[in-house]
């Protein structure tokens, strides 16, 4: 009977933890200018989580591989099209979402593609509460190891080339933890709807913070009460998470610059 009672909170657990990782990872992709790349990477996740469960391996490895990929494909084909990089990377999002969703007919993979494509919270097992821990412990990591070359990047990305700081191991860093975040947002949120996660609770503190480290705060705790609050409304009302929390995003947003204008 206990059991039955307390059903709803391991998928609850991870979805505070996703909803403070998830706007603290996108703090450093808006200020850092890269949040195209943040969703081209959403995307370019699909064909590897097909081939791993496929294969019948975890589906973070095939993710994580084919999210990098379509990452490096983006970035070589921005210096082939210097001024036409949006086309570029939106071709690429494009090419990886259609290739996920051709290979799982091709390899007759038994993958639910609506719970990739927008996140089945209620079905969350450990191995995604691992998942997540893994992603949260390695994006403190970061901050805590380089957290002024984050700043400074953020601030005058060319300045830091001239200074000599690892601007490209920071920025390989960060693709690297921004594809581990969105595997694991998978769970709540699913691939498509997980960029609103990322970007709105940042638009409505970066004009107000102070320092990265504020915003980040900030960002992470609205992201909780978003995702806190959008899985128990959900359980309340009988919808899926996933969807209700994307639709949360976007009316906060509103919400806040309507008041905002006011």
């Amino acid at each position: 009977m206990v059991e039955l009672d307390i059903w709803w909170l391991l998928p609850l657990v991870i979805s505070l933890l996703i909803g403070a990782i998830c706007p603290a990872t996108g703090a450093l992709l808006i200020t850092q200018r890269r949040v195209l790349l943040a969703n081209l990477m959403a995307h370019s996740v699909l064909p590897g989580l097909v081939i791993a469960l496929a294969i019948g391996i975890d589906p973070s490895i095939g993710g994580l591989v084919s999210g990098l990929l379509g990452a490096l494909l983006a970035e070589r084909l921005n210096r082939r099209f210097k001024g036409r990089e949006e086309g570029a990377m939106n071709t690429v999002l494009a090419g990886f979402t259609a290739l996920g969703v051709l290979l799982v007919p091709l390899l007759e993979a038994r993958v639910d593609l609506e719970t990739i494509l927008f996140g089945d919270l209620l079905a969350a097992n450990t191995a995604d509460l691992v998942r997540t821990a893994i992603s949260a412990s390695a994006l403190l990591a970061m901050v805590v190891w380089g957290y002024r070359d984050l700043v400074f990047i953020g601030i005058d990305p060319e300045g830091a080339a001239v200074a000599k700081r690892p601007v490209i191991l920071i920025r390989l860093i960060c693709s690297l933890i921004t594809a581990l975040v969105v595997i694991s947002a998978i769970t709540a949120v699913g691939v498509i709807l997980v960029i609103g996660l990322l970007c709105a609770p940042v638009l409505m503190h970066v004009d107000r913070s102070r320092s990265l480290k504020e915003l980040m705060l900030r960002s992470a705790s609205t992201g909780l009460l978003l995702c806190g609050g959008g899985m128990m409304l959900a359980v309340a009302i009988d919808l899926p998470p996933g969807p209700l929390i994307g639709t949360l995003c976007l009316g906060l947003l509103f919400t806040y610059k309507i008041a905002d204008q006011n």
